[in-house]
């Protein structure tokens, strides 16, 4: 695969060995990182998050990445309100700025498309950080990555990917990536109102991959390596009534979680609501906060190719 400048998307990735190359390097930082190892590899070189959406892990997991393999971070956390965004500048234009003061960005924007507009004006690599209902792709390298430590395989996986497939941009993201191995089936559980959009479906008919659509995870559930669990957005919804609809329609719990095989996991890219309760925890399939950690390793690996 050509060596990329910015990741706007996941479906950029389109060489399974090229993910295992990232994974491999993300298993050495983390390793590195447990015995203090690391040698500062990105020394003087300054990440920019701009975030114009509010984020906890991803924005912290950046920093943390950066700071780690020894760069420094510029970091604007509310750039919708507190930037010169409220001045009217664009984003070309704040972007062009920006790439004066670093060497990379990760931007976060609430409009689909901003991160590759952006891309097309900035002489560094940006990197896709979430924009509205489309894109997480480092969400999806992390999910992909903790799919391969907990289970040890990612060809012929049974996923189950459950709640908001309409806004869900981890979603979104993650199905380029399950399409780059054999034998994948996805079972797709989400209200009618929150089904994944038409031009993801066809991309998983074009892929070859076998899919089924439901709007009850009972039959299911039982059968998954993998169940993914997403938050229904409130921030995507316009009415209040809209969202009380669907926000509650799939809780797992601890004696749904126990009916899962032993060795499946449940993920989640957080933050949760009510979706999955506390009592699921402490179940060894919960492997939501573990997938959380891995982000920061990835991401340490995604900036440390961007930038070598």
């Amino acid at each position: 695969m050509e060596k990329l400048k910015h990741v706007i998307s996941t479906r950029q990735f389109d060489d399974s060995e090229f993910l295992l190359g990232l994974f491999e390097s993300a298993n050495r930082m983390e390793r590195d990182d447990v015995f203090r190892a690391l040698t500062g590899p990105l020394r003087g070189r300054i990440l920019a998050t701009l975030f114009f959406e509010p984020s906890t892990r991803t924005r912290f997991s950046f920093e943390a990445a950066m700071q780690k393999l020894g760069g420094g971070v510029l970091s604007a956390e509310d750039a919708r309100d507190n930037s010169s965004a409220t001045k009217g500048e664009s984003i070309s234009d704040t972007i062009r700025v920006v790439s004066g003061y670093a060497d990379v960005i990760a931007i976060r924007h609430y409009e689909e498309g901003t991160a590759e507009a952006a891309a097309k004006n900035s002489p560094v690599p940006i990197i896709n950080a979430g924009d509205g209902a489309g894109e997480h792709p480092t969400q999806a390298l992390a999910d992909m990555y903790t799919i391969k430590k907990e289970l040890g395989w990612l060809s012929g996986l049974r996923v189950v990917l459950v709640g908001d497939l309409l806004y869900g941009r981890t979603i979104h993201s993650l199905l380029p990536l399950l399409c780059l191995y054999t034998g994948v089936t996805i079972d797709l559980i989400s209200p009618l109102s929150l089904r994944l959009p038409p031009q993801y479906r066809e991309y998983l008919t074009k892929k070859g991959i076998t899919f089924n659509e439901s709007e009850s995870l009972e039959g299911v559930i039982e059968q998954a390596d993998v169940a993914y669990i997403t938050r229904v957005q409130r921030e995507r919804f316009a009415l209040q009534a809209d969202y009380d609809a669907v926000k509650d329609v799939y809780v797992i719990n601890a004696e749904t979680a126990n009916r899962m095989k032993p060795q499946a996991i449940i993920m989640h890219a957080l933050p949760r609501v009510n979706e999955i309760a506390p009592d699921v925890d402490a179940n060894a399939r919960a492997a939501y906060f573990r997938q959380a950690k891995n982000g920061l390793y990835i991401r340490m690996a995604l900036l440390q190719y961007l930038l070598s």
